[in-house]
């Protein structure tokens, strides 16, 4: 009678490679793979060991018997196969100093003769081995090894094609995660200008990536002051986000107990220090407009230069940060400053330094000179339109140049 093996190999491969389409998760994949290791190589124990880059090593999530494996990709012989991208097979498995028997040892299996193979993706590259251990029916032969190759480049695509899908289910899954948290983020940003009788005030804000750093915010005050905050936690993404998050609602917290700015920021400081690594600090402006007295208290925490423009003599004087940013210290130094004026047609222009610092292909940034000088041409316009304008400017400027930092800008002007 002739034999079936080949009909059963063949159903063996088949199986496999309908699993390649219907499997959606990398563990069952592997674990049919398992199965078809011990039904076409017709061996006690099958294992596949996946290749991590990031590490250089071997590791399995399936192993008949066993829990995780993990090692150097170049040591043993499974590193010996996936190396060299040949076949290795062990007749005698105690015999070859290559064979480490710890396993054996630990679980009581006994290893006779193992044949191990590399898997190779469609495009040549090999993501792994897989490793065949006790022939059933005696010691692995040609006919083994040609079974052997051809279920290694089916694993193997099949494999490489289910690791493509869950890396790219993972940047979906990531990117639908910023854009929530990006919505979260905009949504602690004002939805509407402060009205204050006198004055038009505007803000905009535009992150660098999904998340950004920057926040600016309208708090309201006793006696009819108005509180504006502005912050730049170093860097930009989801981590400098929720530390603007944080400052945002500490200040808005504490200003309803206190108006005066150095008070709110330096207990402000106080609660956000040990949140901060080494490193990592927080430019903070915050100012209380007096409609009334037309001035502006204010404290810089390592945040300038401020933009003060004087509509009767047409100058803009850039004003210093008043102490260092949130975030180095646990306590901020005295900063208090003389207000700030304003008269009939001045502005108080507050920018992060995205603006400022954001460079042209020659490598020029665009400066606070050209911001001044585009305040004073645009110095009729709402305070709205004169950040639409900025923005304008600053794009041109950096001819295509990608934005690599966050944007936020307030316009404070008088009537």
């Amino acid at each position: 009678m002739a034999s079936n093996r080949p009909l059963t190999d063949f159903n063996a491969l088949l199986e496999v490679a309908h699993e390649l389409g219907a499997t959606t998760e990398l563990l069952p994949l592997l674990q049919k793979i398992e199965r078809a290791i011990l039904q076409v190589m017709n061996c006690e124990r099958g294992t596949v060991f996946l290749y991590d880059k990031a590490t250089d090593e071997l590791y399995s999530l399936v192993a008949t018997g066993e829990e995780t494996i993990r090692f150097s990709a170049k040591l043993g012989i499974a590193g010996e196969a996936f190396q060299t991208r040949s076949m290795v097979s062990v007749p005698d498995a105690y015999a070859d100093e290559r064979f480490n028997p710890a396993i054996d040892k630990q679980t009581g299996f006994r290893t006779r003769n193992l044949l191990t193979f590399p898997m190779a993706g469609h495009d040549g590259s090999v993501v792994g081995a897989l490793q065949a251990l006790n022939k059933r029916d005696g010691a692995f032969e040609t006919d083994d090894e040609s079974r052997a190759e051809a279920l290694g480049k089916l694993a193997g695509v099949g494999i490489q094609r289910q690791m493509l899908l869950d890396e790219y289910a993972h940047k979906q899954q990531l990117e639908r995660d910023l854009a929530l948290a990006r919505d979260i983020q905009q949504r602690l940003l004002p939805t509407q200008e402060p009205e204050v009788q006198g004055y038009d005030i505007a803000g905009w804000n535009k992150p660098a990536d999904e998340t950004g750093g920057d926040c600016y915010d309208y708090v309201p005050l006793k006696n009819g002051r108005l509180g504006v905050l502005m912050a730049d936690v170093t860097g930009h993404g989801v981590g400098p986000a929720l530390i603007a998050a944080e400052c945002r609602a500490l200040v808005r917290a504490l200003a309803s107990v206190s108006a005066d700015p150095f008070e709110i920021l330096a207990r402000a400081n106080e609660l956000i220090h040990p949140d901060l690594d080494s490193g990592r600090f927080v430019t903070t402006f915050f100012g209380a407009l007096d409609p009334v007295e037309h001035r502006v208290d204010y404290l810089s925490a390592g945040h300038g230069p401020l933009l003060h423009y004087h509509h009767a003599s047409g100058v803009t004087r850039e004003i210093a940060a008043t102490t260092f940013p949130m975030g180095i210290l646990s306590e901020l130094e005295t900063g208090h400053a003389p207000p700030i004026a304003l008269r009939r047609g001045d502005m108080l222009v507050l920018v992060t330094d995205g603006f400022f610092e954001w460079a042209n292909l020659k490598g020029e940034q665009f400066g606070t000179k050209r911001l001044a000088d585009l305040i004073h041409t645009h110095r009729n316009l709402p305070a709205a339109d004169i950040i639409a304008r900025l923005h304008t400017s600053v794009t041109t400027f950096g001819q295509n140049t990608p934005q690599n930092d966050d944007l936020t800008a307030v316009i404070i002007k008088r009537s």
